[in-house]
């Protein structure tokens, strides 16, 4: 941790370390509160390089990028260097924006070669590296997606920050160098170790000398310590060389994604995915680019809730929102059995939706206003019985402004035969608000463990690819160049046009199940964000699975332990298939800021589920 933090900061984290009860609900942990800033993560030092950065006259862009960064080092569980960050930017006096941090598939990814390489698995001829895995392997180097974290990064501070790319990326150095290892991350070392036999550089560096690391012992990775410091070279060297003022930061922060993507790091990792078995080649990265979009929106009951693009989950929020809309909440009463009902089956219309008609938007045409309005929301609305869960799948038809799509063939659950071991690792979240009310969200994920080591650049490959389908009929049907639909989310909210709130969480599929149920404690029953993350969850399954088998689970609900008997026992009788799970049980883990425009004071929530953390200053 640096030296140049102040005392209450290590007394905050402390604090967040401890299950203490705080003094205005009966919570886990106390709501952090601050009026010079908040950062929220996954992990300690994530959180400790955003507020360094904070603390060293940065805005939320530029903690918020520097806390990826650290994340990208050290939750190398959950989320890598080599793998996928969509961010959300709401800067004061700004509309909120986009940052499009999901890396393209390979040119080389078609859709015939996974179908014919599955065939070759089937008939037991297979030779390629994870060819049991099914058409879309979950592990290996053939999953792997353009890294896209460096190059969001960049475009974040260039267009939204005020630090230069060497100063965020310190901390990260620095974790790279050694950090005292978790209990976590030794945890998903040894339940993987098995697989690291199939990629040497994964092994040197994740069972060093051959042994799983120790909890508190230094994890080392000079590879990605070298990979980082040669980026910073390059972009030292271009601003020294610059003579325009003016220009001298943008142009440092082009040399470094440059030498990465276009350069000797990008080169590198291409030679190294061609030669063991991957798709990625150096052309692939110098082409790539991450871009600034347009959000989507939903306006809820003076609330404005954005969220990325189509070429994510997040519009199933807005849908979800817009059903919900229609009906009083808080008459419902607070995860009542009407309620817990309700919000169920608003999510499996919405998410029927989100599986029949979101896809990259550069290569899909998606009627995105139709799916968004208030007008269609209406019209599925009518599809929910108030006393009878939904067993079907049920897309709408949008085009023609009707509550069902007439010809669709449901999706059919598979059995399972990905290995636990191979299985999607998940995701993390990063939010910040700083002093002036400056917003920024983000959901880094990609490049879990295990993962293939790109050669001697440290880099992990991410295993993104693998939610794309090859089903020819499906808008997120593999194709080369494309992106696949990613269920990262991030949140931004604003209350009548002024700042409000921002949330994000890991998840997979569940991420925007628990966002709404975290959205709807803060604005519907008045929770604090604290009371917000930690209270009682359920989410369903029922959908077509982002990972893996791409399983659909009809009727699913998962409750925690904690909602009452008699309340399951009501779901039951509504035809709900009900499993309970731990009191603490469900996937998701977020975190949360709230932020008081008339005081200037934010106030944080971190889940302690999965571990997340949060500052204040």
């Amino acid at each position: 941790m640096c030296r140049s933090l102040a005392v209450p900061l290590v007394v905050v984290l402390l604090l967040l370390s401890c299950p203490l009860p705080s003094s205005d609900a009966q919570t886990f942990r106390p709501v952090v509160r601050g009026k010079r800033g908040v950062v929220a993560g996954g992990h300690p030092l994530s959180v400790e390089a955003g507020m360094r950065i904070l603390q060293q006259g940065g805005n939320a862009a530029d903690a918020g990028v520097a806390t990826i960064l650290a994340a990208s080092v050290i939750e190398f569980s959950h989320f890598s260097f080599g793998g996928e960050v969509p961010i959300l930017i709401k800067m004061k006096g700004k509309d909120v924006s986009v940052v499009e941090g999901m890396g393209p598939a390979p040119m080389k990814a078609t859709r015939e070669f996974f179908v014919n390489r599955e065939k070759t698995a089937v008939s037991g001829m297979a030779t390629m590296a994870g060819a049991k895995s099914g058409p879309i392997p979950s592990t290996g180097p053939l999953p792997a997606t353009v890294p896209a974290v460096l190059d969001a990064c960049v475009v974040a501070l260039d267009q939204f920050g005020t630090k230069s790319l060497a100063e965020v990326i310190q901390p990260a150095i620095e974790l790279a160098d050694g950090f005292p290892i978790d209990e976590l991350r030794v945890e998903y070392i040894q339940k993987r170790s098995p697989v690291f036999a199939q990629w040497p550089d994964a092994k040197r560096i994740f069972l060093p000398n051959g042994n799983v690391p120790k909890v508190g012992d230094l994890f080392v990775q000079l590879d990605l310590a070298r990979t980082l410091r040669e980026i910073v070279k390059a972009e030292k060297e271009a601003v020294r060389r610059t003579s325009n003022v003016r220009e001298k930061r943008h142009l440092g922060l082009t040399a470094a994604r440059d030498y990465f993507y276009r350069g000797p790091v990008g080169q590198r990792i291409g030679d190294y995915m061609q030669k063991n078995g991957g798709l990625i080649a150096a052309e692939d990265l110098a082409r790539f680019h991450a871009r600034i979009g347009s959000p989507v929106k939903a306006d809820y009951r003076g609330y404005e809730v954005y969220k990325a693009g189509f070429w994510t989950a997040g519009p199933a929020l807005v849908e979800t929102l817009n059903l919900l809309e229609g009906y009083d909440l808080k008459k419902l009463g607070h995860n009542s059995p009407d309620y817990i009902h309700t919000l169920a089956e608003a999510l499996k219309l919405a998410l029927a939706d989100r599986d029949r008609y979101y896809g990259d938007p550069d290569f899909v045409k998606i009627p995105t206003t139709q799916l968004l309005s208030k007008d269609y929301a209406a019209l599925r609305r009518s599809l929910i019985d108030r006393q009878q869960a939904s067993l079907a799948q049920q897309p709408g038809d949008p085009l023609n402004m009707r509550a069902v799509l007439a010809s669709f063939t449901p999706s059919i659950s598979r059995a399972s035969a990905v290995p636990e071991v191979e299985r999607a690792n998940d995701t993390t979240c990063v939010n910040v608000v700083d002093k002036d009310g400056n917003l920024f969200s983000a959901t880094p994920s990609g490049a879990w463990l295990p993962a293939v080591v790109a050669g001697d650049t440290g880099v992990l490959m991410g295993q993104r690819l693998q939610s794309a389908l090859t089903d020819p009929n499906s808008p997120n049907v593999v194709a080369p160049g494309k992106r696949p639909r990613i269920t990262l989310t991030p949140t931004v909210v604003l209350k009548n046009g002024e700042p409000f709130m921002v949330l994000s969480t890991p998840g997979g599929d569940n991420q925007d199940q628990a966002l709404l149920q975290v959205l709807l404690n803060i604005i519907e029953f008045g929770m604090n964000p604290q009371e917000a993350v930690e209270g009682p969850r359920f989410d369903t399954q029922h959908y077509v699975s982002s990972f893996d088998d791409h399983e659909f689970l009809p009727g699913s609900l998962n409750i925690e332990s904690r909602i009452d008997e008699k309340t399951i026992t009501e779901l039951k009788s509504r035809g709900h298939k009900i499993k309970v799970q731990s009191g603490w049980g469900t996937l998701s883990s977020p975190t949360v800021i709230t932020y008081n425009s008339q005081t200037g004071v934010s106030s944080a929530g971190a889940d302690p589920r999965r571990g997340r953390y949060a500052v204040a200053w």
